[in-house]
């Protein structure tokens, strides 16, 4: 369960401490006051998408953590996480975009920590009613309620075969006519770029080849300086000679000093050195061999390659691959009737895969529905819904990604009313204490232990809100709930009341939370349901609803 949340920046909370308890804790205040603050904190810790505005002004970051407790051992090793009696999520929210996130001190990227705060609180917000409205979403809830995942992950794998096969025969299936079009142009391109007789890295090498004839007098010019400085000639010395003749000075006195017999080994080096220097600059010399033609011939062929590739690909490798498509193509054509074939017996056997897969999908889909139809009938009827009708509506349909069931929510709130879309009768109050069977009824299937409820009860008032109050109390009984809420009912069934005030102090407003005693409880119910002004008949009347809930929790034990 959520234990401590730690708060520091985050709009107008500029740092606030709440400890939750075990059961039912209920947050109140005035609108504005700050209490959807508190649920995206959570939202944020817990992962989800936290922007740059959250951030108090004028402070560089914002700083969350929340402390769980009582984290079955099982699920920290799942996890990934060492076994520990606390589990520490934190994370910082900078100006600059930048997030830091750490879990038990260890650094956690922002989808690990999604990933992990999916596992350990479920945040249900005052919209999701309106997610009962879109009917693409009423097969999502199926399948969570009757675990689905992996017949639908066998399910998709079968039909991604028989979509591979599909692909491949309308990629062969033409008529005549553009057939041969085709044929007829893979026959050109094919011919075109064998015609050029492409070879892998002639490119470079050719603009190198180019480079150097167009500068080759400048080459010839620097290369024969380099020779005759080192070689000479008839009439003069070169390098090489004046080196020799400098050690040969030395060669009488090497054996008398030390020193000498170091410079003459040196010169004898340095000898060893030019010569082979003069060895390469002879050989670069020997192997300038070009015709005058030349030039215009590699300019000739850099100009071919340049409009190939306007046709066929960047780079000298690019189009050697695209000629090798076309001719897998052309192949392929040519031969496409015995390749159909082959494919069509291909397809049948996917196509058989796909449709057991999927009847396999739908029987489990129809299975689960009536359970899901007894057990959101036996939420409703706690939430006094108890003459509704609900159902779950089949209609097949062509293969699809999700399979070969559309499904829909059908209900009829009146007795004597048919079955109709749920968006087409279902008031906003109705709406909402659905969704709450809904979500209850698929946390039943799940492992999280903290169910957050941010003002879902809007739209609900009067007996209905006093039974979505006793829900909220039934399913504290089992998970930890945590509830945002303007309803005095719902308040007054906590274990656990906070209360969230808005304040101004040196010019900037301030939010905090206090945690209620019985006695501040009382005047916070009282407020709720008179407003400001509140009356000994408005406290008798909150603590009525005290006394109510107290009886009501006793009869849960």
């Amino acid at each position: 369960m959520l234990q401590l949340l730690h708060i520091e920046n985050i709009a107008i909370i500029e740092r606030a401490d709440i400890t939750f308890e075990a059961g039912f804790n209920a947050l109140t205040g005035e609108t504005g006051a700050g209490k959807s603050i508190v649920i995206d904190s959570m939202s944020a810790v817990l992962g989800q998408r936290a922007s740059r505005e959250l951030i108090r002004t004028g402070a560089g970051k914002a700083f969350v953590s929340a402390c769980f407790t009582d984290i079955s051992p099982a699920l920290m090793e799942e996890l990934g996480i060492e076994p520990d009696e606390e589990l520490l999520l934190q994370r910082e929210i900078h100006a600059d975009g930048k997030n830091v996130c750490r879990v038990n001190g260890r650094p956690f990227t922002v989808t690990q920590l999604r990933a992990l705060g999916n596992r350990l609180l479920n945040i249900h917000g005052q919209h999701d009613g309106q997610q009962l409205l879109d009917e693409e979403q009423h097969l999502m809830y199926l399948d969570a309620f009757g675990r689905m995942d992996g017949l639908l992950e066998q399910y998709r794998a079968a039909y991604e075969d028989l979509q591979s096969v599909t692909r491949q025969i309308r990629s062969l299936q033409m008529d005549e006519a553009e057939k041969a079009r085709r044929m007829d142009t893979l026959r050109y391109q094919i011919d075109e770029l064998e015609r050029a007789r492409l070879q892998s890295g002639e490119e470079d090498e050719l603009m190198s080849r180019r480079n150097f004839l167009r500068n080759s007098e400048k080459f010839i010019s620097a290369v024969e300086g380099a020779h005759f400085s080192l070689n000479g000639d008839d009439g003069s010395y070169g390098a090489l000679s004046l080196v020799r003749q400098a050690q040969d000075f030395l060669a009488p006195i090497r054996m008398l000093d030390d020193t000498y017999a170091q410079l003459y080994a040196r010169f004898d080096q340095l000898y060893s050195e030019l010569y082979d220097l003069a060895e390469t600059i002879s050989d670069q010399r020997d192997s300038f061999d070009f015709s005058p033609n030349e030039l215009d011939d590699v300019e000739s062929r850099l100009d071919q390659l340049y409009r190939l590739k306007k046709k066929y690909g960047p780079t000298v490798e690019d189009m050697i691959a695209y000629l090798e498509r076309c001719r897998g193509e052309l192949e392929q054509i040519e031969y496409a009737g015995d390749t159909l074939l082959q494919l069509e017996k291909q397809q049948q056997k996917a196509r058989k895969a796909a449709q057991a897969a999927a009847q396999a999908l739908s029987d489990a889909r129809k299975a689960a529905s009536a359970e899901l139809e007894k057990q959101i009938l036996r939420e409703l009827q706690q939430l006094d819904m108890g003459k509704i009708r609900f159902s779950v509506a089949f209609e097949a349909q062509e293969l699809a990604e999700n399979g070969m069931d559309s499904v829909r929510f059908l209900m009829s709130a009146n007795l004597g009313e048919e079955l109709r879309p749920i968006h087409k009768i279902a008031s906003g109050g109705e709406l909402a204490r659905i969704m709450l069977a809904m979500k209850n009824v698929l946390s039943e299937q799940d492992q999280v232990g903290t169910m957050v409820f941010d003002e879902v009860d809007t739209g609900v008032s009067g007996r209905a809100a006093q039974k979505v109050a006793e829900k909220m109390a039934r399913i504290s009984r089992k998970k930890q709930v945590l509830c945002v809420t303007h309803l005095p009912q719902l308040a007054a069934m906590a274990d656990t009341h906070f209360s969230v005030e808005k304040g101004e102090a040196n010019g900037r407003t301030y939010t905090k939370v206090l945690q209620l005693d019985r006695q501040q409880r009382r005047e916070e119910l009282a407020r709720l349901t008179g407003g400001a002004h509140v009356s000994e008949v408005m406290l008798s009347g909150a603590e009525e609803l005290l006394l109510g809930a107290e009886t009501f929790k006793k009869s849960l034990i």
